[in-house]
């Protein structure tokens, strides 16, 4: 319904920054990360073959997401040396959106508000299926993604993985069924409480 695109595109506008704003600085909290050796002065050169994009076309199953990267203007960032964990949602999992949410979204006037959105499934660094446990990682728009595991199931903000381990030359990419949608700031709520009762 249109309404419910409204208010999900509302609060893809109040997310904090976007993946261009995020890659400008590094993480604070990187610990929370399995380490990875980073180079940042070789991103300059970056590589098609084998890469994230590249590994995303071959499978098949993200035409999607790699439309939404390219209209996002994100390609190139995508392209850099990294390495990047793409917790990327499948076609069919973009197709479980409100009708005509993602049409808007790949509107050139509506260019952050997809970067806002592709950012929440990009993750610094390198994580693999074997280091991962219950555990948050940090994406580049500087929120926490709660990662649970329970058995052989994987899931990043209760989307679940389904397709993990595809790896590229500048990370991996790790399917996931559903499209992870920020929430609300908790701050925004408490900023709201009545403030003009007078001191007794």
């Amino acid at each position: 319904m249109k309404t419910t695109k409204f208010v999900a595109l509302a609060v893809l506008l109040i997310m904090p920054g976007t993946f261009l704003a995020a890659q400008a600085h590094e993480h604070p909290n990187k610990a929370e990360h399995p380490s990875t050796t980073e180079h940042p002065n070789t991103a300059e050169h970056p590589s098609k073959e084998g890469g994230i994009i590249a590994v995303a076309s071959e499978s098949g199953e993200f035409k999607t997401f790699i439309s939404a990267v390219q209209a996002a203007g994100l390609e190139n960032k995508l392209l850099g040396k990294g390495p990047f964990t793409i917790f990327a949602p499948t076609d069919a999992a973009f197709a479980k959106l409100p009708d005509g949410m993602m049409d808007d979204l790949l509107q050139p006037a509506n260019k952050a508000q997809l970067a806002g959105l592709l950012a929440n499934h990009v993750v610094p660094g390198k994580i693999m299926t074997a280091d991962i446990k219950t555990m948050k990682a940090t994406n580049v728009s500087g929120q926490d993604l709660n990662i649970q595991v329970d058995g052989d199931v994987v899931t990043v903000n209760n989307c679940q993985v389904v397709q993990p381990d595809l790896v590229a030359t500048n990370g991996v990419i790790h399917a996931i069924d559903t499209v992870i949608i920020p929430a609300p700031p908790l701050e925004k709520a408490a900023s709201e409480a009545p403030k003009d009762h007078p001191a007794h």
